[in-house]
């Protein structure tokens, strides 16, 4: 097995299967490691509407299963392997794998994000018994029940849409007095007639005996507790940067990796895409655009280095 690359993406969501695509597209020697299944977050979307150029809706998996398939056309290869430490040698990138070292010209983290708790009683208990942040993963086990989502922004929208096809009814909390969706998303769901929304109230406690069979819930205005009866919990609260690879020095202070518009860390040679990184929307298109500039920038670095002749 090979230890040496050009360029090695790490993460195989949209930004890095953008990146590997690019990167051999360019030539360059190619390596994407993935702890997980290729596709990241994408995974999870039940119906891709928004993506350029794609007339008509997609699911997720087959959305990105073509990414996976087109970059490994090109000649990217791809393991199912996690990247457990990161350090620059010299002009050489080394990566520990848990079982073997790799060493990379350039390398570009697209390790994306992870869903954030609502951290109330009740939550971990739940966990797998009702309290989910999966619609499409989980919602189908709730059919024709009543469900709780929580959050407002585009996710939580797009998530409560999903799960009214299922639901007898949902209610939707948001600690805000407004959602942070786009407006689009969110008129769809203020529209929807079985998605009842209530603003400024938050999750206070998650109950049940085996299973999920209500929740407390406060009016932030008020301070008003009310019980309500629901069989589910979905919580789409927001996402905490998987960025314990990148150096502190190139992290702001909420974790998420801070690059240039060439998608370049204050490290040369290592470059950020996707979720991971500093950015004022995240959604597939633009983490598949990061992808796209950032193996673009790096097959330009090692260029600057003298093409190959690290080696």
């Amino acid at each position: 097995m090979k230890s040496r690359y050009d360029l090695v993406v790490i993460g195989a969501g949209a930004a890095g299967l953008s990146a590997a695509q690019y990167g051999a597209r360019a030539n360059l020697d190619t390596l994407v490691l993935e702890e997980l299944a290729p596709g990241g977050q994408s995974l999870l979307i039940d119906s891709l509407e928004n993506y350029p150029g794609l007339a008509e809706p997609v699911n997720g998996y087959a959305f990105t299963e073509a990414m996976r398939l087109q970059a490994e056309r090109f000649g990217a290869e791809i393991r199912s392997e996690s990247a457990v430490s990161l350090e620059k040698r010299g002009k050489l990138f080394s990566i520990d794998t848990g079982g073997a070292s790799i060493e990379a010209g350039a390398v570009i983290l697209a390790t994306g994000a992870k869903h954030r708790h609502v951290d109330v009683p009740g939550e971990e208990k739940f966990q797998g018994r009702g309290v989910s942040y999966c619609a499409t993963c989980d919602g189908p086990f709730f059919k024709g029940k009543r469900m709780l989502v929580v959050g407002g922004g585009d996710a939580a929208c797009d998530e409560a849409m999903y799960l009214s096809k299922l639901a007898s009814g949902i209610i939707m909390v948001h600690r805000k007095p407004l959602f942070r969706a786009q407006k689009s998303l969110a008129e769809r769901v203020l529209s929807n007639g079985k998605i009842e929304v209530r603003f400024d109230t938050v999750v206070v406690e998650i109950k049940g005996s085996r299973v999920v069979e209500g929740v407390t819930l406060e009016s932030l205005a008020t301070g008003e507790r009310r019980e309500e009866a629901v069989s589910a919990v979905f919580a789409f609260v927001g996402s905490i940067p998987q960025s314990s690879l990148a150096p502190e020095s190139c992290r702001d202070e909420t974790g998420y990796v801070v690059t240039d518009e060439r998608m370049e860390t204050g490290l040369p040679g290592l470059f950020a895409a996707g979720d991971v990184r500093v950015t004022p929307f995240r959604q597939i298109v633009t983490a598949a655009s990061d992808g796209a500039i950032a193996a673009h920038a790096a097959s330009q670095y090692l260029d600057e280095l003298g093409g190959k002749a690290y080696r």
